[in-house]
């Protein structure tokens, strides 16, 4: 049975560590700094037969902006449908509704997140960004 919940008790943290760390838009992230991540998002985590095969996060105010982040599914789950069911959770969570502005950056997965509305900035000559090494 695949389910999907916010209990942040649930989440398996080191598993969530052990795929950012190697990923891309998240290498070299520690246990600890994801820890921090989950204590100050809303976080999802995904399970089949209540072990975590995926995550995802947003960082919200609730009301005006909530953006996107840390989304996967464990490589050897993908092709199922999951990472679908997860955005469409995310999309309906109740405390998320008000939101007005959902924002994310990907490199690959364009067609997963169009399903759900998202499309790329109307003008990006606008967003600006600070990158600390």
């Amino acid at each position: 049975m695949i389910t999907v919940s916010t209990d942040k008790n649930k989440f398996d943290v080191p598993f969530i560590q052990n795929f950012l760390k190697d990923i891309y838009w998240a290498a070299g992230r520690t246990i600890e700094e994801v820890q921090t991540t989950i204590d100050a998002s809303v976080c999802f985590g995904i399970y089949l037969d209540d072990k975590q095969i995926g995550f995802a996060r947003v960082i919200t105010d609730y009301a005006v902006f909530a953006y996107l982040m840390d989304v996967f599914i464990d490589e050897q789950h993908r092709g199922n449908g999951y990472s679908s069911l997860l955005i469409e959770t995310m999309m309906k969570e109740p405390q998320l509704q008000q939101v007005k502005i959902w924002r994310l950056a990907t490199s690959d997965a364009h067609f997963l997140y169009e399903k759900f509305g998202f499309t790329a900035l109307a003008h990006p000559e606008k967003m600006m960004e600070k990158v600390i090494p």
